[in-house]
């Protein structure tokens, strides 16, 4: 951003003149025995540029002076810092290079990861050396003034300092008195110790003992920084904070501290306190607000923790992005599964990941994983799911191949062979032809067996529930066993010398038999593979034998190779079954867990690659936290005092330099035929001794002063492993083999290392060279990322909880460079946002509205409205510069703002919403209202036509059910009266006999003479005895039969007054039928008398129709009790004149005798009631009947009457009377 230049510009700013005027005030007005005051906060050339531009003139430091020669000089400072300095680096045995001491290097290596950047760094050393003198040394004179006026303050006041005593251990005591250069001190154990003045440094209150984070040290030193880890780890506080860094310390033990209710306590913010999911959720929360992806690096030796540490951000980003596919679940297992082929038990280590790792796990914009995938270290343009990325270097996949078949003393091989030996099936221990762990010659060799507190049986469960979850099927899962196997059997293959000359061949034993069968291959095939090898003569291959040293290695080699391939087609196989189809939103997070620097008794060409590694990923530490913060703070033109850094760019020079660096001169001795190890090590010592990092040994040896300590390398076997040799007789042998994975092994190496030789190919490169190349490209990778840093420390070297060593964890905290790290953040400045985005983010707090809308104005408007004191922050060029926690106040006011906003917002369109329904609902109600009326109108426009179509059936159908009910009731009742008459028949005719037979009976009685009367008498007598008790006895039956048959006769009687009812209802129904059919038959006469009488052509009028269908509503005329009909009807009829008349007069005659035959059946119905109540006649059956016959014949007759009608009408009338005819026309359709 460009700013004008003015005069006040050049002058301090008002603030400052005072805040000086009062420090000097307070300088004469103190006591002599207060500690010294804080360093005066230089004046801020951000706040007053003199330009504007970066590039602007720098001015001098304030403590410049000109010496009498004319030299230019920084005064007494200077030369105590750079004897300080010397003496430093004597005493550390490294030379220091600190930032902002730049030199003009001719021989800068241009083959870098960051060669975008030469050329800036280039321009940066140029106005450097423009400006003379750099203000860093200034910057730390008046530092070592401070410390060492605090330094006297202590001496003075007798307080806690740290002391160095003689086997180099600090001790904290009190200074009981000084005496020149030497000083006594108490320990806390009571000891009194003579030590150097200059040894002696100042111990913190106690009040910040035990804090979370360095930063807030009072007094920061080595002593105090590690005093204040060991109170944290003696609590089981193992996480603690360095500024930007989060240091882990391995506990050795279980530590409950990542349980759901921690996740959920810091998925919440309900605590800050230091973690590894502190450090997760931070960068999960920048990925989501910022949109920039995001890398947690993880550093430290082997056992200092990385692989659990990862394990554990893992687990906590799975806890915030998992969703309902269960692909976390997925990611997390895959650990279990490759621990257990790529992790092994070391002397340092009993879980050390022999492998590196960078897992990138995607994102979806709403924070959801959406997918994984597992591959080797390439970066494919288009990939936007969740890649697992897994750097396997030494054979494009593990580093460490030689562990395989070479183990040292007290090591184990990889897990899976102890698993799969302690823990497989009997049924799967009987196909592979398994044996115990103690009967493989590849496990014995370290005489360790077994993990102490590790179940291996168990892991290789756990490891068979892995593999489902991450859906491989069981036989995929038997044929990666059976090749594990093989493996083991082929360390078991021995060989008998043959000739002479040493040659051998395999033994065909047990061992030879079960690794070819384990294979799918012959056992003579695989036992010449191992025993002969081809070489070109001319045109043909002529086989020779091996000797004994070729055939072990030859055997070794192949048993690595199956290993590798096997670990390479596990990881393509879990990408399969993790790969997901969903398109991301590029948000991403890396989490990196490279295996940690490694110095053993004999380091090779695998230590070799490892420690270069490392050192490369030191330096991408040290770029971010300490080279390019303070490279941004100098080109934003604020104000910065430099902290000095152990740089390793003349390590990693070593290493990458062209054309005599390390790897090229192992590159360039690779492709010599003649060249030996020993050549290399010559050459390496010729061409490197002048770097001060190289060190060349005898014999074979030489050594790298690495960031972690010198290593002495051993160059046997270097060549021979970065050529990386292919047997292809072994590799043929693969592809001749019956088994699916032995073939797939074999046809990835031949794509690879057969293909023909052309021009156009290029040249193979060597295991150095890939390593370098997958190096680049990852710190291109996370070059792209903003980091966060997680130092894991390995408390003691025997791997016991509560074990703290100060001077093993001393080495690790300087490695890394923790001390300068704390300073930089005490001092730097760990929110950075440009002043675009700062007035978009915070500018709409501002309650003043005329102010200049530049983004510059806004941001230093909002820093004055909420009293942002001036020491807290620093405005730059381009960038606004705050204090750590001074962004939290603009937060916390910002969504307090927002949360403001969205309330009246969602008030707002609340309102608006309820309105805009309660609009749409009216009109939906007036829509439907108009639609319901509609369908009403048409369902009933419909009913009526279907009902007027139907009308006269359903009235024709109800009057023959009446005529049915009719002919039933007068039928029940004829029945009814017959059988009464019949059964009173019967008992008359019954009487009168009996009264006959007695008559006679009492006639020959009185015939008798009296003698023969006397004499019949006795037994007449007792006759007449038992016929009178029998009488008797019958008579009270017959009185008992009596009383039920009154009874039931009450119950008839009671049912027939009932019947009564219901037959008067219906007789005067019928009269009042009978009576409107009367009415209409008279009015058909009139209206046809009254015809003949106007003369019209003889012609006879129709019945009004009227009057006509009024029969169906009208009465019928009333009836007497007794059933007789009027004759009114009857009586009318001989009126009718004239032959054309015939058709009503047959119908008044069917009339009168229908009429007569329904009186005499309800008659007879009525005198029923006089007949028998058990008569078998049934009542309302026959008043059913009645009505029906009734009906019927009514339905019939009036159809007649309605033919009889049209007939007339046909005879034609005259035009006068037809409009006479219209109204009652109208009237008679309408009661139809």
């Amino acid at each position: 951003m460009m700013l004008s230049a003015s005069p006040t510009t050049l002058a301090k700013s008002s603030l400052e003149e005072m805040l000086d005027s009062l420090r000097r005030r307070d300088e004469e007005e103190k006591p002599k025995d207060l500690p010294p005051a804080l360093p005066s906060r230089p004046t801020s050339k951000a706040r007053l540029p003199s330009a504007g531009l970066p590039s602007a003139r720098r001015s001098l430091p304030t403590n410049f002076t000109t010496l009498a020669n004319g030299e230019s000089g920084c005064g007494l400072s200077e030369v105590k810092e750079k004897e300080e300095g010397k003496r430093k680096e004597k005493e550390l045995g490294v030379k220091r290079s600190g930032f902002g001491r730049k030199k003009l290097r001719k021989d800068v290596n241009v083959d870098s990861p960051y060669n975008s950047e030469v050329v800036e760094g280039k321009k940066g050393e140029k106005s450097e050396r423009e400006d003379g003198v750099s203000e860093k040394e200034g910057g730390e004179g008046r530092v070592d003034l401070a410390e060492n006026d605090v330094l006297g303050y202590f001496i003075k006041k007798k307080l806690h300092v740290w002391c160095r005593l003689s086997h180099g251990v600090w001790g904290s005591g009190t200074i009981q008195s000084t005496s020149g250069e030497e000083s006594f001190v108490s320990l806390s154990n009571g000891n009194v110790v003579k030590v150097s003045t200059s040894e002696l440094l100042p111990a913190n209150p106690e009040i910040v003992e035990g804090v979370h984070d360095l930063v807030q040290l009072s007094y920061l030193n080595e002593p105090s920084v590690l005093h204040n880890l060991k109170y944290r780890y003696s609590r089981d506080m193992i996480y603690s904070k360095a500024g930007r860094v989060l240091i882990a310390v391995n506990p050795f033990k279980d530590v409950q501290i990542y349980e759901k209710d921690f996740i959920t306590s810091y998925r919440q913010k309900a605590t800050d306190s230091p973690h590894v999911f502190a450090v997760a959720d931070t960068a999960y929360n920048e990925m989501m607000n910022d949109g920039v992806n995001q890398s947690i690096i993880i550093s430290g030796e082997s056992g200092a923790g990385k692989t659990e540490t990862a394990k554990f951000a893992m687990q906590y980003l799975a806890a915030l992005g998992g969703g309902n596919g269960g692909i976390e679940c997925k990611i997390l297992q895959t650990n279990s599964i490759l621990e257990a082929f790529g992790n092994a038990m070391t002397s340092r280590n009993d879980n050390s990941s022999r492998f590196g790792k960078h897992m990138e796990i995607h994102f979806t914009s709403l924070g959801k994983i959406s997918g994984a995938q597992i591959q080797t270290f390439k970066r494919f343009i288009g990939f936007y799911l969740l890649q697992v990325l897994y750097l396997m270097w030494m054979f494009s996949t593990l580093p460490e191949q030689s562990r395989v078949v070479q183990l040292a003393a007290g090591e184990r091989s990889y897990h899976i062979f102890y698993q799969l030996c302690a823990g497989a099936s009997p049924t799967l221990r009987e196909r592979l032809n398994l044996k115990m762990a103690n009967e493989y010659n590849y496990l014995v060799q370290s005489e360790c067996l077994v993990i102490n507190g590790v179940d291996d049986a168990q892991k290789f469960r756990m490891l068979m529930e892995a593999l489902d979850i991450v859906q491989i099927c069981k036989e995929e899962q038997e044929q990666a066993f059976a090749m594990l196997a093989a493996v083991l059997w082929l360390g078991n293959i021995s060989f008998q010398v043959i000739d002479k000359e040493n040659h051998v061949e395999a033994l065909d034993d047990e061992a030879l038999t079960s690794a070819a069968r384990l294979m799918g291959c012959a056992p003579h095939e695989l036992m010449q593979a191992l025993s002969t090898y081809r070489v070109q003569d001319g045109k043909d291959r002529i086989a020779k034998k091996l000797t004994l040293r070729q055939a072990i290695d030859t055997r070794d080699a192949f048993a690595k190779f199956i290993y590798a391939s096997l670990f390479d087609w596990l990881v393509e196989r879990i990408n399969k079954s993790l790969k997901v189809g969903k398109k991301l939103s590029g948000r991403s997070i890396s989490i990196l867990d490279i295996y940690g620097f490694e110095s053993v008794k004999k380091n090779s060409f695998e230590q070799f690659c490892i420690n270069y590694a490392n050192e490369r990923l030191q330096q991408h530490v040290k770029r971010h936290l300490f080279k390019l913060e303070q490279e941004e703070y100098e080109l934003d033109g604020i104000d910065w005092t430099k902290v000095d850094f152990e740089d390793n760019k003349e390590c990693l020079d070593l290493f990458e330099k062209k054309p005599k660096g390390l790897l090229s001169l192992l590159d360039e001795e690779s492709n010599l035929p003649n060249a030996t190890d020993l050549t290399l090590a010559n050459k390496l010592k010729q061409h490197l001794n002048a770097n001060s990092c190289f060190k060349g040994d005898r014999g074979r040896a030489f050594g790298v002063r690495h960031f972690a300590g010198e290593v002495l390398y051993d160059t046997n076997g270097f060549l021979e492993k970065n050529r990386d040799p292919l047997n292809s007789e072994l590799v043929q042998l693969l592809s001749s083999c019956n088994g699916q994975l032995p073939q797939t092994f074999a046809s990835k190496m031949l794509n690879q290392y057969l293909k023909p030789a052309t021009s156009l190919d290029a040249p193979k490169q060597s295991v150095a060279m890939k390593v370098k190349g997958q190096l680049f490209k990852l710190m291109h990778q996370l070059e792209s990322t903003r980091p966060h840093f997680i130092c894991c420390i390995k408390p003691n070297s025997k791997q016991l909880p509560g074990t703290y060593e100060e001077d093993l964890v001393l080495q690790q905290l300087r490695y890394f460079g923790l001390l300068e790290a704390v300073r930089i953040s005490r001092s730097g400045y760990s929110t950075r946002m440009t002043h675009q985005e700062f007035a978009e983010r915070y500018g709409f707090l501002l309650l003043e509205t005329n102010v200049s809308r530049d983004p510059l104005t806004i941001s230093v408007a909002v820093l004055k409205q909420f009293n942002v004191l001036p020491e807290t922050y620093q405005i730059g060029y381009t960038k606004l510069y705050l204090r750590t926690g001074q962004i939290s106040a603009l937060e916390d006011r910002r969504k307090q703002v927002l949360r403001g906003v969205i309330e009246v917002q969602k008030y707002f369109r609340g309102h608006r919403a309820r309105r805009l329904f309660h609009e749409l609902n009216k009109g939906a109600k007036s829509i439907q209202s108009f639609v319901c009326g509609e369908n009403i109108r048409r369902k009933y426009a419909i009913e009526a036509n279907r009902c007027s179509a139907f009308a006269s059936q359903l009235l024709d159908e109800q009057l023959m059910a009446v005529i049915y009910l009719q002919s039933v009731i007068r039928g029940w009742l004829a029945r009814r009266h017959l059988n009464k008459m019949h059964n009173l028949k019967q008992l008359n005719h019954g009487s009168i006999k009996f009264r006959r037979k007695m008559g006679r009976k009492s006639s020959e009685a009185k015939d008798m003479p009296h003698e023969q009367q006397i004499q019949v008498l006795p037994s007449v007598m007792a006759e007449l005895q038992r016929r009178v008790l029998r009488a008797e006895a019958t008579l009270g039956e017959k009185e008992q039969e009596n009383a039920t048959l009154l009874e039931q006769l009450q119950q008839y009687e009671a049912r027939w007054l009932d019947y009564e009812a219901k037959m008067k209802s219906m007789e005067e129904m019928w009269q009042k039928q009978m009576g409107s059919l009367q009415t209409s038959l008279g009015a058909a006469r009139k209206s046809l008398a009254a015809d003949s009488a106007a003369g019209q052509l003889g012609r006879v009028d129709m019945v009004s129709p009227r009057c006509y269908d009024s029969e169906d509503n009208a009465s019928m005329g009333s009836r007497t009790t007794g059933g007789n009909t009027p004759v009114l009807f009857s009586s009318a009829m001989p009126d009718v004149i004239g032959g054309k008349e015939n058709g009503l007069s047959n119908l008044v005659k069917e009339f009168e005798q229908r009429k007569q035959i329904f009186d005499d059946d309800a008659k007879s119905l009525i005198d029923i009631r006089t007949g028998q109540p058990a008569s078998n006649m049934n009542p309302d059956d026959e008043l059913r009947r009645l009505r029906l016959r009734f009906e019927a014949w009514k339905k019939d007759y009036k159809m007649r009457l309605k033919e009889a009608k049209a007939r007339l009408h046909k005879r034609g009338r005259p035009e006068s009377d037809k409009g006479r005819r219209r109204w009652w026309g109208k009237l008679g359709s309408r009661a139809l």
